[in-house]
């Protein structure tokens, strides 16, 4: 049977490569996560796997020191890498394996994959960048530690490498509220974009010095930001990354409307019950004022008339 004499041995598992090429899980989009974490911390790392029959195991290889760190098969770890003996274990959850490493070091830092043993075929199920912080030095230079722009404003991060070579792959990656790949730069003029970017990202390179814009923000947008980058013959390097908070411009606008518009409400009352007041004062004023004309009238009008007629009436008599 030719699948069996590809299976790896106890003495030549974490050195052979798998024999069969490996797929891209039927076809579908490779996930990635990104999982950063400070030197001593533990983290956990979920592989999803295919309940399959002709399933042989799953294996967290170490993609860029091309290394098989943990085999997994018939419910147990069956062969850890030297370097992270006692420090991994797993343990299945539903339909997924979860491997947790401990103590993590700064050389813990690579890309690794998830990739599924069949007989006859070798598939990648999901790929993760593991940033290990160094709590002294950091590796990478990168500027603002954070930014605070409104919606639909711009962001700039500046990456600092530790070297110039342009064959050397760069990363911007975000860490925390929707983990994965932001950018990979394999070469200048080699770059791949997530999509939920798009043509809202441009960056630019000067030697070591990378200069990352990101347009038209959105509150979505608000994550922490790392810069990363291969280099050959070391861990993966990293920075200290940026914290983007984007201010929730449409609200803060709505709420200021709701406040302007609730003064002038406020206003507008005041200002018709000082009105209705003021009127109210002035009729009642001009109402007694009409009512002491009109008795005065009535008394003299009367008097007058009484005295008319009493005139009137003597004449009469003498005629």
């Amino acid at each position: 049977m030719l699948w069996m004499l590809c299976l790896p041995n106890a003495s030549l598992f974490l050195l052979l490569l798998p024999c069969f090429p490996a797929q891209d899980g039927g076809g579908k989009e490779q996930s990635t996560d990104v999982i950063s974490a400070w030197e001593g911390d533990s983290i956990s790392i979920t592989c999803p796997m295919n309940r399959s029959e002709y399933q042989l195991g799953m294996y967290l290889r170490d993609s860029r020191q091309q290394v098989n760190v943990i085999f997994y098969s018939k419910k147990n770890c069956s062969r850890i890498y030297p370097a992270f003996t006692n420090r991994a274990e797993c343990s299945e959850e539903g339909e997924n394996l979860r491997i947790t490493l401990h103590r993590l070091q700064e050389s813990d830092s690579e890309i690794y994959i998830c990739t599924e043993y069949f007989k006859m075929e070798v598939i990648h199920r999901k790929t993760i960048i593991v940033l290990v912080k160094a709590k002294s030095r950091r590796p990478l230079e990168q500027s603002p530690l954070h930014a605070n722009p409104e919606q639909g404003q711009s962001v700039n991060i500046t990456c600092v490498l530790k070297s110039s070579s342009e064959d050397e792959k760069f990363y911007l990656l975000r860490s925390h509220v929707q983990p994965g790949t932001v950018l990979s730069v394999s070469n200048i003029n080699s770059s791949e974009v997530s999509s939920a970017f798009g043509n809202r990202l441009e960056y630019s390179r000067e030697g070591n010095r990378i200069v990352i814009i990101l347009h038209e923000l959105q509150e979505k947008d608000s994550d922490y930001y790392i810069c990363a980058q291969e280099v050959k013959g070391s861990p993966l390097l990293s920075a200290s990354g940026t914290m983007v908070l984007v201010k929730e411009a449409k609200q803060a606008c709505e709420k200021s409307s709701w406040d302007l518009y609730t003064l002038l409400l406020v206003v507008a009352v005041l200002f018709c019950a000082l009105v209705c007041c003021t009127l109210y004062r002035v009729d009642v004023k001009k109402y007694f004022q009409k009512k002491k004309h009109n008795q005065v009238y009535e008394d003299m009008s009367y008097n007058s008339r009484r005295s008319t007629l009493v005139r009137t009436n003597t004449y009469s008599r003498d005629e």
